[in-house]
């Protein structure tokens, strides 16, 4: 004779509860890990504008050398050097350019005696805003941190 037990059959499935209970582990999560992230992109990306206006800096000690002076420009001018920081121009973080450097002594010196390399931030960054780096070495920015700490812009 066979016997049959009739028993309850457990659901293979996760319970609602189970799942709230992982969305909210992966939620906290995000909550952490988001602003890590975004600080480290803008990191990053205050780096390669450092970069950058070294480099500028270099072209514009070159076209001296030879000219006799240094060049001003806009971003948006025709001009030998790279004025942007990034790929290509369309989607670039940062618009460079270059203008005669800040008075000191109550003399402003004239282009051919110092120049400033500018990086222009084509986004939202109060904290540091925009890097500048002139021949004589000065380092500069204009956000928040230039007078609370000056290493988040220049480290």
């Amino acid at each position: 004779m066979a016997t049959f037990s009739i028993g309850c059959r457990r659901s293979q499935g996760f319970t609602l509860l189970e799942l709230m209970i992982v969305v909210a582990v992966v939620a906290i999560l995000a909550a952490v890990a988001y602003p890590s992230y975004r600080d480290s992109v803008l990191k990053g990306r205050r780096a390669e504008a450092r970069t950058a206006l070294a480099e500028l800096l270099q072209q514009q000690e070159r076209f001296m050398t030879q000219n006799n002076t240094y060049q001003a420009f806009a971003s948006t001018d025709s001009v030998p050097f790279k004025t942007y920081v990034g790929e290509n121009a369309s989607g670039a973080t940062y618009k460079l350019s270059a203008t005669t450097c800040d008075a000191s002594g109550g003399a402003t010196p004239g282009i051919k005696e110092c120049v400033k390399v500018v990086a222009a931030p084509t986004f939202s960054d109060p904290q540091a805003g925009n890097l500048a780096l002139s021949s004589t070495g000065v380092k500069t920015c204009t956000g928040t941190a230039s007078s609370t700490n000056f290493r988040l812009c220049w480290p």
